[in-house]
């Protein structure tokens, strides 16, 4: 009978408010080459730096990068399902620069990340929009189209919002590699630095939500 009880007080341990809040936080880094790392070890991708970054902070995190290269905002959403498996609490959502290079109508590209954000949100997960920037050689009417997706989106849909993935690193030399458009372990670090805060708050999100169940 001692046992017994014993067996249900650590039950109850288990299933408390405060034990939810100790699960790790699971985090799904959902992206194209920027989130995947291109040219760098795993260790030196976005998700693993954040992580790192997080933990440093005492946060019980763990982030799966979920980064394809080469992937546009279609291709996000057509491998999304499984990119994202059950038991996430979050997804830090960052694409488009492939749809902005390939000149893909913005329409397009908004409509998919639309579906996306809808998707992740019908299965009771956190979103962080990570924005983009159009380059102006495709024209002012085109830039000013595309950089009102994430604005627009993340408004609608009450997201964390960090409005540009690239802050800080965009352009500079020191923190691209030769082709100019991916960081190197130094700009991913830059990233991390500038993007922290937001990802706290999406993580706090997380835990109000743990809270009230």
């Amino acid at each position: 009978m001692v046992q017994r009880f014993a067996a249900l007080a650590v039950a109850a341990m288990l299933w408390s408010p405060a034990a939810a809040q100790e699960r790790p936080i699971r985090i799904v880094a959902f992206g194209d080459s920027l989130m995947a790392g291109y040219q760098l070890a795993m260790k030196d991708a976005f998700p693993a730096k954040l992580e790192g970054a997080l933990k440093a902070k005492g946060l019980n995190v763990q982030i799966v990068n979920a980064g394809v290269s080469g992937d546009t905002s279609s291709g996000g959403l057509s491998r999304l399902d499984w990119s994202v498996p059950d038991g996430t609490d979050a997804v830090i959502v960052e694409l488009g620069a492939n749809d902005m290079l390939r000149g893909i109508n913005p329409k397009v590209t908004r409509a998919a990340l639309e579906q996306i954000v809808s998707k992740l949100k019908q299965r009771g997960i956190e979103v962080m929009l990570c924005g983009m920037l159009g380059a102006p050689n495709y024209g002012e009417a085109y830039t000013k189209e595309f950089n009102a997706i994430y604005p627009a989106l993340a408004s609608t849909n009450d997201l964390v919002f960090y409005p540009f993935f690239l802050d800080g690193i965009a352009a500079d030399a020191k923190l691209n590699q030769r082709d100019g458009l991916h960081p190197t372990e130094a700009g991913v670090d830059t990233i991390v630095t500038r993007i922290t805060p937001k990802v706290e708050e999406l993580i706090a999100r997380v835990r109000a939500k743990r809270g009230a169940q």
